[in-house]
Formats: structure tokens, sequence, C-alpha cells
């Protein structure tokens, strides 16, 4: 009997609902584990964020927590939330882990079991990832395929071959649930649940999980446990015991193997359409994903002085992405107050991203000996694309495609009197080159301050200023003051550069690359062709026609599942089709497709039937850039409908009997037909987490995780649908076509029907294309810094030389650089940093190995090299 409780941090209710009752039950909890020694055990669901929520009101109890951690009488951790691992990037799967484990390390002895007890389906490489942090079991309850549910436990391996022992919930993680008071109802319900699994359970101790959902302890439980040993006899014995000591008594031979993800819906609810609700949440968790990991990071780690790393500020804003990675969390199947604060978290993290990454920039540019540009690649691979740059004068210059005018006279500040001195000071340390100073009394009264800027002058000290706007103040203190700047014109354009070193800079020079250019609406740039076709609203990429056809269809669904109405009415085509050229290159061609349609309204509660009728404009921008074998593609429109589901449909090259989607630290190759059970049906729609490839197409995306193989025929899929947007009215709700039962609270919702305007990005590619390369190069910009002539740099750098691998992070962790890499294949690999020796990590920072610049990979495996250099110090 293991007593816990699974304590979903926000969900139905939002968190400070919840904690108030966590608070009520974690007081109650400790002091009868104080009070009762023969209560023996606790565990505290496997995540340390309720800890800390608790510790947040209760500090005085921390001390209580260390003791009882010390006993063995409470299990914390190992990770901070129970992440949903699909929908989340790989590293915040590592940094769940590590933050998790920490925190359980500094109050006691940390869960050392990969606990997974709700989690909506399990990634491939999650084998790996525990015995990258010592883990030799794991638990599990959804997506076990029927293959491993004859037995409780199974051997679960990644595609590396790292395995670890599963043990499988056969009633999930409440078989134990509301206990009995009765011994003898005790002992005859765990006869009940014996007989119903015997045939899994085999010849080891039967497990019984003693908690639930939000469940606080049982206090009894100790005097009915011993009762119930009197009235079984030989029958049974029960014992309050951990996890840990359970699995260290399983058995493990003759246990069933089993490769890779666990998706089936056989035993228990996948709940698989939290993929594609609320795409506001997915879109927002790609993004800072994507700032944090591929810009911020290696920025400061790669580029910038150690001294510099701002650990306090990235810790918080990975704390803020963590409590979001929580499965109810970031699946978005919560109260609307609940996707309210996850957004909010989000928006928090992506500006504490995005303002690092701007004062590293700048840090840069001080950095370097010279003035000017450079262009900045935060990738670890070589690589050119397209920039947008300010250079001197009005008119573009061969191969500049002009964006805009930079005025040369700009009003900085309007403001009365008091104060303007501070102002003015600030502009000028803002606008260095000021090389004059002009003051005019303005014919309506006002005292004008004109800064008069050119590169390379020198700088006017504030004094004489500030003491003469006070002077010209000095008879009338609340006359207004208009500060202006004048500089020269400039031109904003943009500019294909030829390839940036990997984690390094360069000054911008023109790509070889054969320029964008428009004919018609047709759009080339040497590599591929793209034509909108203005019957349909779609375009052809490569002579591939029909791609990007919007289909809408309706949804009676909740936030878990999609379920068709009983009566739809699928809008597949457009009323109208208006064609625009938006830009002609020769940098980037755009292309707009304005795409009318109606769409039924709702879904009738009462009919079953999709009702009404709603008049939509979708407008599909094309872009293709000089260089780039993909085409990008952006989706925008207002949504007033509801109850329905927004799919963009790509007909295949070729036919396809499978797919291969992005997972963490891997690829993912799956059928057309997933594994159904009585209480869901196998939906075939399955997540993505930067791109799926199938027939010869690929799609690149940020945050539309879920696609579909469709138009089976022929024993083949002929296209891939895109899940753009799901609008959904319930949270969950009762019996539906592809769900039996609720899977939640029937509570309904106003936020998860997404209303409002939306705007979608994705890419897709035709042939043989890198995938990772194909999704950076269209998510992660390259960045422009501006040399200030201050350092010693060259104008041309490379930090780190990374190369034979995909890397993941590139950070510094207690005081040293990091490199995380995985090779991405099934041919063996070798990772090389050149000139860097280092030693190969755990997840926990334990040293394997040493390394000495080069490193043998095999297949899918993930390798973290701690290199040697200088300590570093937080930067705060």
């Amino acid at each position: 009997m293991v007593p816990h409780t699974h304590w979903d941090r926000e969900w139905h209710l939002p968190f400070q609902r919840f904690r108030i009752r966590l608070v009520d039950a974690l007081d109650a909890l400790l002091a009868d584990l104080q009070r009762d020694p023969e209560f023996r055990h606790f565990l505290l669901d496997g995540q340390m964020a309720a800890v800390d929520d608790y510790l947040a009101v209760r500090p005085a109890q921390e001390g209580v927590l260390r003791a009882l951690a010390a006993d063995g009488r409470v299990a914390m951790g190992p990770w901070y939330t129970q992440p949903d691992e699909f929908l989340v990037s790989p590293e915040t799967l590592i940094r769940d882990l590590q933050v998790g484990l920490a925190r359980a390390t500094e109050l006691g002895n940390p869960m050392e079991i990969g606990y997974l007890p709700d989690m909506f389906g399990h990634v491939a490489q999650m084998p790996q990832i525990f015995r990258l942090v010592g883990f030799d079991h794991a638990v599990v309850f959804r997506g076990v395929p029927a293959v491993c549910t004859a037995r409780t436990g199974f051997w679960w391996e990644s595609p590396d071959g790292s395995r670890v022992r599963a043990e499988y919930l056969p009633s999930g993680y409440g078989n134990g649930a509301g206990t009995p008071e009765d011994a003898e109802r005790l002992v005859e319900r765990i006869a009940s649940w014996e007989a119903d699994n015997t045939e899994r359970l085999g010849d080891g101790p039967l497990l019984w999980m003693n908690g639930g959902d939000h469940q606080a302890h049982q206090p009894f439980l100790p005097d009915v446990v011993a009762k119930a040993n009197a009235e079984a006899g030989d029958r049974y014995h029960l014992e309050i015991t951990s996890l840990a000591a359970h699995l260290s008594r399983a058995p493990t031979a003759g246990l069933p193997a089993w490769r890779g993800e666990l998706r089936s819906s056989a035993r228990a609810n996948l709940l698989m359409n939290v993929a594609s609700n609320r795409v506001d949440v997915k879109q927002a968790a790609a993004r800072v994903a994507n700032l944090l990991e591929r810009v911020t990071e290696p920025l400061h780690a790669a580029l910038l002085p150690p001294e510099l790393w701002p650990a306090a500020l990235l810790d918080e804003a990975w704390r803020l992405v963590l409590l979001n990675a929580a499965h109810d969390s970031i699946c978005a199947c919560s109260a609307d107050e609940v996707v309210e604060a996850v957004l909010h978290r989000y928006a928090e993290a992506r500006q504490i991203a995005e303002g690092l990454a701007e004062r590293a920039l700048a840090l840069v540019g001080a950095s370097l000996s010279d003035h000017g540009t450079v262009v900045v690649n935060t990738s670890a691979r070589s690589r050119g694309g397209v920039v947008e740059l300010v250079r001197p004068g009005a008119e573009p210059e061969p191969g500049e495609q002009l964006v805009g005018i930079e005025p040369a006279r700009v009003l900085l500040h309007r403001i009365l009197g008091p104060g303007v001195g501070v102002i003015v000071e600030r502009e000028l340390d803002v606008h260095p080159d000021v090389r004059q100073i002009e003051y005019v009394d303005a014919e309506d009264g006002a005292f004008e301050v004109v800064l008069h800027a050119a590169p390379g002058a020198a700088r006017t000290a504030p004094e004489p200023v500030v003491a003469t706007v006070r002077e010209a103040l000095a008879g009338d203190p609340l006359r207004e003051v208009r500060i202006y700047l004048v500089r020269e014109p400039a031109r904003r354009v943009l500019v294909a550069v030829d390839a940036v070193p990997g984690l390094g800079w360069a000054r911008p020079r023109p790509a070889a690359a054969a320029p964008a250019t428009v004919d018609g609406w047709m759009m080339e740039n040497g590599l591929v062709s793209v034509t909108a076709d203005a019957a349909t609203g779609t375009f052809s990429l490569d002579g591939a026609a029909g791609l990007g056809r919007l289909v809408d269809d309706g949804d009676a669904g909740d936030t878990y599942n999609w379920c068709p109405p009983d009566i739809d009415r699928v809008v597949d085509g457009a009323e109208a089709v208006q064609i625009d050229v938006v830009e002609r290159g020769p940098a980037r061609a755009v292309i707009r497709i304005r795409v009318r349609a109606t769409w039924p309204n709702h879904v009738d509660d009462a009919t079953g039937e999709r009702v009404g009728a709603v008049p939509v404009i979708v407008t599909t921008s094309v872009e293709l850039r000089a260089g780039e074998r993909f085409v990008r593609v952006c989706v925008t429109f207002d949504n007033h409908c509801l109850d329905h589901r927004l799919r963009a449909w790509f007909p295949l090259p070729e036919p396809a009997e499978h797919s291969v989607a992005e997972c963490a630290f891997a690829t993912v190759e799956r059928g057309l037909v997933p594994e159904s059970g009585p209480t869901e049906a196998g939906i075939p729609t399955y997540p993505s987490r930067r791109f799926v490839r199938a027939g010869g197409l690929t799609i690149a995306h940020e945050g539309l995780h879920e696609y579909e193989l469709v138009d089976v025929r022929d024993g083949g899929a002929h296209a891939l649908a895109l899940t753009l947007l799901r609008a959904t009215r319930f949270l969950s709700r009762g019996p539906m076509a592809t769900r039996p039962l609720p899977a939640g609270p029937v509570i309904e919702l106003h936020g998860s029907q997404v209303q409002g305007p939306h705007e979608l990005r994705y890419a897709v590619a035709v042939g043989d294309v890198d995938p990772y390369a194909m999704a950076e190069d269209a998510f992660v910009p390259l960045l422009v810094a501006t040399g200030a002539a201050l350092g010693t740099l060259p104008m041309e750098h490379r930090a780190l030389d990374v190369s034979g691998a995909e890397v993941s992070a590139v950070l510094v962790r207690d005081g040293a650089l990091h490199v995380r890499a995985f090779n991405p294949s099934r041919r063996p690999a070798r990772l090389r940093i050149a000139g860097h020796t280092g030693d190969v990590v755990d997840l926990r920072d334990r040293v394997i190995r040493l390394f000495d610049g080069e490193l043998d990979l095999r297949p899918w495996q993930i390798v973290t090299v701690r290199l040697h250099r200088g300590k570093v110090t937080s930067a705060r």
C-alpha cells in the first residue's frame, strides 16, 4: 500500500484555490505522520512544485519535512511538475527533472523513480532520460500498448537501447483510493480487484495506490491495515510502504519488452487531442522554448564572458516555464482562469528571454574591435539567411530589398518642463554620437532641443544642455519642451547574407543565392518554385499542387478529445479567392491568398447538428526567401465560429503508409491506425514537436502540434492534415462517440472556443531536406549587432565549434559551460567540439568519461559535455 495524493497544481480550479486545499491537506498529513509512527510512508506525487507551494505558506514546516524525508517517511521528487512529454520542449523535460531532483535533494533524499502516473502518453526517449539521471524504474499508466499489459511489469526501451523496468498501473494511480475503514470490506475490495486483474498480476506483490486527484491522506490507514492483516490470515499481508520498496521486490524475469513511445488507448484514455486545443497556449510555449534555448542561453553561454551569465533571471524564466509544463497546464484542459495564468507566465518568461537577448546583443557589439554591423548566429551550425539591416542613405543598392526609410527628424519627447533635464541626459546616453545641440523657441511657445547626430561624432556633455533648458524655463516652469533627433536618413533593407559561423558572428556578406522573384502568381528562387492557385486558394510547391487547402469541420468534443457532430457540415473549399503580390524580392517574395468562405456557427445541443452561417476571410501569406528550399506560410483570420476544427490539408507527392515526427531527442515513425480501447477511440491524430514528414513532404511549425494522415485509400494515405485551430465548449463532457466517459469535470468554458484573431505559422518543403535545419531556419532568426569599437574581438568570430550532432542546449550550469547534443539518426555519429576538452556527464553532472574533443555516439544517443574552462560566477 502506497499512500499518496495526485496534486494537479491547477486544473478545473485555479492554483490559489487548490493551494488552500493543499495547505490544509499537508498540515493534517505532517501532524499525523509525526503522531503515528505506524503511518510509515506518504508519496507527495513525485513533483516538488506542490512542496514549494506549501512551504511558501508554511515555511516553519520545512524542518518537519526534512526530518520525515530523512527517515524515509515522505517521498519527494523527482519532477518539479509532472509534464506533458509531447507538448513541451525536450530541454524542458530535462530541466524539469534537474530542478525537481535538486530541490528534493535540498530537503532530503529524492525518490529515484521515473514516476509518470497521469501524463497523456510517453515519449520514446524517456527511458534514456531516466537512465541519464540514474533511474532503473519507471511507473506508467496511460499509453501502454495491449501487448505490454498482460503483466504489470515490462522492459521499456529507448531508440538508443537504454531501458528501464516499467511498472504498469492497470487501474491507474487510484486503485486504492478511498480505502474503506472497515477491515473486512478492505479485504473484499482487494480480492475483487485481484480477481479483475489476475492474468496480469503475476507472482509479485500487489500494488495498492491509496490516493487520487487532490485527495488527502486517510489517517486511519495503519489501524485498518493491522485489522485487515488479522482478518486476512494467510490470504494477504498488507504493508504500508514506498514505491521504491515495492519496485525493489518486483519480478524482472520473463517480462515483455517495448521499444519506443507509449501512445495506445488500449487500457486507458490517452486524451490525444489536448495537442490541438487552445492553440494560443501551444504557440506561446513554442516561442518561449525557441527564445530561451536557441537564442538567449547560447548568446550568453557561448558568445559572452562567463561572468556575465544571468543565472537568477534565467532561473526565474525557467521556473515559469516549468510551472506551465504541468500536464493540465500546457495541455490547457483546464478552467479559463488557469489558461489565463499559463499565458501570463509564458509572457513573463518571454519578456525575460527577450530582454536578456537584447542586452546580450548590445554586449556582443561592445566587445567588437571595430564599428559596423555583424550578423549573429546562435545556432551551432553555420547558416545564412535573410536579415534586416539599417544602412545610411535612402536608395537601396543591388541585392537589397527596401523595407522602409528612417526619417531624418524624429520627435523623441513632448513634455512639460520639470524633469526635462533628466530626459535629455538619457537621450544623450542612448544616442552617444550627438555632435551638435540646437535650441529653438518655437512659434507656438514651446522650447525645442534639437539633437544633431552623425556616426562617429564626439558626444556632447549633458550639463550645458540641462543648464540651458533650465534657463529657458525660468520664467515659465510649465512651458512645453520638445526634444528632436536629427540624423542622416537611413534605409531599412532586407539582405540575403552568406553563411555565418555557428555560435558566432560575421560581417554581412551578400549570399551567392539566386534572388527570389515573382512572375504573375509564381515565385521562384533558383531552388524551388511556388505558384498560387486562384481557383482553389491553395498553392503548389515544385509541382506538388493543392497545398494548404482549408478544411473546416465540426467538433462536439471537449478539450481532451475531438468528436464529430452527429450531423456535420464540412466546409472544404472557397467561395471566392483573391490573390495579391505583397513583396517581389529580391530577398523575400510574398504572395497573399485571401479565401472567402461560410462556416457553420455552432453545434446544436438538441439535434447534434452543425448549424448557422458565419462569413469568414482566411488570409494565407506564402513567403519565399532567397537561398531557402522551403516556403514559409502564415495563416491569419478572425475566429467567430464555435465548436469546430480548422485544418490545412497537403496532398502528398507520393502515398504514405507512415509518418515520421519529431519528439523529444528523436523522430518517431507512426502508422495509419492507432490502437483503440474500450474507453477511447484510437483517433489517428498525433503530435509532432517541430516537424513531421510523410510521402516526400516536410512541414515544420510553431506550436501547431497535431497532424493526421488522411485520404487513406489503397493501403496508403494521400494527404496530411495539420490542425490550425480547434474550438470547443467544454473542459470535459459526458458520453460522446470518441470517448464514452468524462475525462474530468463537465464544465462549460469560453476561452477554449479561441475567439478572436489568430496568426498561425508553418513551413513546407517537398523532397529531401534536413528537417532539423529547416525548423531552425524557419523559426530561429539570425540576429544583428552593432560594433562599438570598445573591445578586442574580431568582426568575424566563432566562439564554439560544435559539429556531428544536433545541439539541444548550450548553457552554464554549476559554474561550467555545458553542451548537450544528440544523434538524430539510426546511424552512428561523431560529436566534435573543436579545441575543447572536458567531461561527459550525466544529467546530475556526475562524470561518465573524459572528453578529448571527439566522442562516438550510438544511434539516437543523448550526451552532455561539461567543458573545461574557468569557473563561472552569476551575474544577477
